[in-house]
């Protein structure tokens, strides 16, 4: 080995030792550092008390004591000597002796008492008082090792202990002075540069008490894609819930921007808790526009969004009823077109406007209802179709809808409610009824209610969800809102998420939080004027009723005995048309050109895991052939299995 080797193996060597000492004593710090702080602030407050004004009061101090302590020694020898020049103790002299001792005593008292004063507003400083107190120590303990020692052993003991009293002091308040030069990566903000060194350890345990916090530590923090995100450990009575509640304080310790969202969440474990600053959002420089392709392949979910922290997609049921929550100006409208986009794709798309602006853009695609009269229709449609299903499940003995999903849309809540509720007649009373019961049985039979409101509250002369049909909308979204009531509705047992907490700027619309996802925002996805336009038009309507056999006339007896009475004919019940089962209908897809499940999906109005079941069965049995690239096609004559 060269000799340009083994020096760069011994530099390595140094610049490794040095770092572990380095991290050591930064280590070491944080417990050190309030036994120097408090040293640090005792010293100055002895040196801001050493003034040349209190120097003078002292000195006075102490010549008005050594003055008093004379005079009282001479009145006390005076009086011995009257003591001895009397034998009378009620004598002139004796008595005026007595008097001038008594009153030259209390003057040394009071003399010693202001020279108390003075010397506790003239203190001698800190490092003087240390030394005395180390000589205390050191000057017995050394005797001692003498005393202990003999010419063969000594005795080092006693000193040994004393001086790493003194080494431990020292020691101490350098550690405990020693400022940290926290690293900082690069690319930082100038806002995350003093957001990442305020979460160091060692500024933090130094200024959490005046804050406080004493009780927490952090550890070094993380950049992350959504943020600024550290672990704290909680000691003594710290909980998770009560480091939640003092937000403020922690804004407060770390000079943070009042609009800077702050989460506390549990830890990997127990006394940890989990802090993240929200200064940055893993959405940035993904677009927000929506697309068909953004669909899942999985018919029974939806894309709402990405999680701002994780970047990482969230998917919500497709076939869950749902309420979405915004006050007016939060983006609702426009985070809830790409999920009826896709019930619009996948399958029926009813949509009632209470407002009618969104369903100007819609109705050239959809089935909408704007006016009175239009919305009664709809949801009479829509609840004679559930119970339609219902027969037709119970005819083929299925216990969940397998045919085309029919989503009915309600927006604005309120203003639906309001105009149901004006109609006072048995009818409207009845309607109502129906608009809850498709909340509540709709789901089973393909038929699913999504609500949308600004006003997510249940009582009041206005409520914007009704309180009957709140608690089947299972799966809750919600941007930002008014205030903790409508939270309360928005989110249901996620209030404590905070959407009445969401910046209120233009930067923050279609920002909210998913009732079970955490307290983590999620930035939807959007579908402009133009994207709607382009969808597929498809106007859903009710399949027409059936309509029923004509009755058989009845028989009637003839009284001409000369014939005899002929037996009636049988009644024959009209049957009804036999419709094409779902794999009759995947296979005359296949042989009308479809070449894909989703294909197929599209053409018959069949969900795609009914699709995909029906397919599996026609390749098993031979009338479908599905190639490597997922193609499907019928096979060739004499290839079919007998």
């Amino acid at each position: 080995m060269d000799l340009k080797a083994v020096s760069t193996k011994i530099a390595e060597g140094s610049k490794s030792a040095s770092g572990t000492i380095t991290n050591l004593l930064d280590a070491m710090a944080p417990t050190v550092a309030p036994f120097a702080a408090r040293w640090d602030a005792e010293a100055n407050r002895r040196k801001g008390l050493r003034t040349p004004e209190n120097l003078k009061a002292l000195m006075d101090a102490q010549r008005a004591h050594n003055s008093a302590r004379a005079t009282a020694a001479s009145a006390k020898s005076q009086r011995t000597a009257a003591r001895a020049a009397s034998k009378n103790p009620l004598s002139a002299g004796r008595r005026a002796a007595r008097t001038a001792d008594k009153a030259a005593r209390t003057h040394r008292e009071q003399a010693k008492a202001s020279l108390k004063a003075a010397r506790k507003n003239y203190p001698t400083t800190l490092k003087v008082r240390a030394i005395q107190a180390h000589a205390l120590h050191a000057v017995p303990a050394s005797v001692t090792s003498w005393w202990l020692s003999t010419a063969q052993d000594w005795a080092l003991w006693p000193a040994s202990v004393s001086a790493g009293l003194m080494t431990a002091n020292a020691a101490a308040l350098w550690i405990g002075r020693r400022k940290l030069a926290v690293e900082v990566a690069d690319g930082l903000s100038a806002e995350e540069r003093q957001l990442v060194e305020r979460l160091d350890p060692a500024y933090w345990v130094q200024h959490s008490e005046d804050r406080g916090l004493a009780g927490t530590v952090t550890t070094p923090a993380e950049v992350t894609s959504g943020g600024i995100r550290c672990d704290v450990r909680l000691d003594g009575k710290w909980t998770v819930k009560e480091l939640a509640a003092q937000v403020d304080r922690i804004r407060a310790l770390l000079g943070a921007r009042t609009a800077l969202r702050i989460r506390v969440t549990s830890g990997p474990r127990g006394g940890w808790a989990v802090l993240a600053l929200a200064t940055r959002s893993a959405a940035d420089g993904v677009s927000s526009r929506w697309t068909p392709e953004r669909m899942p392949a999985d018919p029974l979910t939806m894309s709402l969004g990405l999680d701002t922290e994780t970047g990482d997609e969230v998917l919500v049921p497709f076939d869950e009823r749902l309420l979405v929550s915004g006050a007016s100006g939060t983006g609702k409208s426009w985070s809830t077109r790409p999920l009826m986009a896709t019930a619009h794709l996948r399958g029926d798309l009813l949509l009632i406007d209470g407002k009618g602006e969104e369903a100007n853009i819609w109705e050239a695609v959809c089935r909408v209802a704007v006016e009175g009269d239009e919305i009664a229709a709809a949801i009479d449609q829509a609840w004679h179709e559930m119970n339609r299903r219902k027969r037709d499940m119970k005819a083929r003995k299925i216990s969940v809808w397998d045919g085309r999903q029919l989503t009915v849309v309600i927006d604005e809540g309120q203003v639906v409610l309001a105009n149901l509720k004006l109609d006072k007649s048995d009818e409207g009373k009845a309607r109502m009824q129906r608009l809850i019961e498709l909340s509540s049985l709709g789901r089973s039979r393909g038929v699913v209610l999504w609500w949308a409101t600004q006003y997510p509250v249940t009582d009041g002369a206005a409520p914007g969800v009704h309180q009957l049909i709140a608690p089947n909308l299972l799966t809750r979204f919600s941007l930002r809102v008014a205030g903790t009531t409508q939270a309360q509705v928005a989110l249901d047992d996620c209030a404590h998420y905070a959407p009445q907490q969401i910046p209120e700027d233009r930067a923050h619309r279609g920002h909210g939080y998913l009732k079970g996802y955490g307290p983590r925002m999620i930035r939807t996805w959007t579908l402009d004027d133009d994207g709607v336009r382009a969808l597929p038009a498809r106007h859903w309507q009710p399949v027409a009723a059936k309509a029923p056999a004509e009755p058989v006339p009845p028989l009637r007896l003839v009284k001409n005995q000369d014939f005899e009475l002929a037996p009636p004919a049988a009644a024959v019940p009209a049957q009804p048309k036999s419709q094409p089962s779902n794999r009759d209908r995947v296979l005359a897809a296949v042989q009308a050109g479809a070449k894909t499940v989703a294909d197929v999906a599209l053409v018959t109005g069949i969900n795609k895991g009914t699709v995909s079941k029906q397919v599996k069965a026609l390749v098993t049995d031979g009338l479908m052939v599905r190639a490597d690239d997922g193609a499907l096609s019928l096979p060739v004559t004499g290839e079919v299995s007998a």
